[in-house]
């Protein structure tokens, strides 16, 4: 699987442009309205889960905020990712203007649709998003002839699937269990994470401070197909004599590809550190996994690895594409920070103190919240605006 890093052109600061931008290239809106999802409703769920939400989803309401932070949140930022490196990939425009705009739209449709309309309904709007976005992408993989990018597809289709078992499941229009396609998706993102993290990773760590990393072809292979299999098993709830040795192999051998990676002189570079950590992230869920923790591993996954490089890349790459400098301030650090912190008062508390669960479960939304708020404060305006040096994108 081919993951080429998006270029990330390094400008100085210039006066604040003016005018809108927002659908100039596909980070611009997928990014600001992840963020703005993130900010809304995991408040939301935890006054759902306390009986003064007001609102009845579609989903269960469990089902629907492990739904919404996949399907809604993560998948808007794939979906905006993709489209950015496409450009890149083949020099051919990827959506812009009103079709991304549609697009937008739609899966702004599918996040009203799945807490007011019918679930049949519901579904079928939610269901539109990936396809289309697939079908607008693989236009211009195809028309280049971009082969070794076909992936992205493949994932676009395979999260699709996930989502219909997930939607299939909840309603009993399938016997498979609601949770299937969630996990599926929650494993085939990781994945995605780890293998981009191996690409990106090491060369910007080796790029910005002259360090050498140590990689190694068949450490990636074994590091990421055991992964891949202890994840799946886990989403297919394979039995722990299954589980366990898989996930304790990949454990092993993602520490040694970290290590490989020189996270160390890392620490002092805010870009950079947030990267490694989130990935580290993926060896702690690994070990809960193998030690049958399953609902912390879930969480560890999905804030810690999956959220993490979401937040490492959307600031990282909003910076670079607005033409503008590679450098987190402390605004950016304070968003690393809260949202460990987020993640500590949403794992510690089932592993180590049951009676701080719901208290440690408030902390953590709060967390989660201020810290995109934060992210939204500041690059809401990079978003919309046009780039600072003039160029197109």
């Amino acid at each position: 699987m081919a993951v080429i890093p998006l270029t990330e052109p390094r400008r100085k600061p210039a006066a604040p442009p003016r005018g809108c931008a927002i659908f100039a290239l596909g980070f611009r809106p997928f990014y600001l309205l992840a963020a703005i999802l993130a900010v809304l409703f995991v408040p939301l769920w935890v006054l759902q889960l306390a009986g003064v939400g007001g609102l009845n989803p579609a989903l269960p309401v469990l089902l629907w905020h492990g739904h919404e932070m996949v399907f809604g949140f993560a998948c808007a930022v794939i979906v905006g990712f993709l489209f950015t490196a496409g450009k890149n990939w083949t020099g051919l425009a990827t959506p812009t203007g009103w079709p991304l705009a549609a697009l937008a739209g739609l899966w702004l449709a599918g996040r009203i649709a799945l807490l007011l309309a019918p679930p049949a309904v519901a579904a079928v709007i939610d269901l539109a998003f990936l396809p289309l976005a697939g079908i607008a992408l693989a236009r211009v993989l195809i028309r280049a002839g971009s082969r070794r990018n076909y992936f992205a597809l493949l994932i676009l289709a395979a999260l699709t699937l996930a989502n219909a078992l997930s939607h299939a499941g909840a309603h009993g229009w399938l016997a498979v269990s609601p949770l299937l396609g969630l996990h599926l998706a929650i494993a085939l993102i990781a994945t995605l994470c780890t293998v981009i993290a191996g690409r990106i990773v090491p060369s910007f760590t080796a790029n910005a401070l002259k360090t050498v990393p140590w990689k190694n072809a068949w450490a990636d292979r074994i590091a990421i197909t055991a992964t891949v299999a202890s994840l799946l098993a886990w989403a297919v709830s394979a039995p722990a004599a299954v589980l366990t040795p898989l996930a304790l192999i990949a454990a092993m051998a993602q520490a040694v590809r970290c290590w490989g990676w020189r996270p160390g002189p890392t620490l002092r570079v805010p870009l950079l550190w947030s990267l490694h950590l989130a990935h580290g992230w993926l060896i702690v869920a690994l070990l809960l996994l193998a030690a049958g923790q399953l609902t912390a591993a879930v969480h560890v996954l999905t804030v810690g690895l999956i959220a993490g490089l979401i937040l490492g890349m959307i600031t990282r790459t909003a910076l670079g594409h607005t033409g503008r400098l590679l450098k987190a301030g402390r605004l950016e650090t304070s968003c690393y920070v809260l949202l460990q912190l987020a993640l500590l008062a949403r794992v510690l508390p089932a592993l180590l103190w049951p009676a701080a669960y719901m208290p440690g479960l408030h902390l953590s939304a709060t967390l989660w919240a201020a810290c995109f708020a934060l992210y939204l404060w500041k690059y809401a305006p990079m978003l919309w605006h046009p780039r600072v040096d003039g160029q197109e994108g």
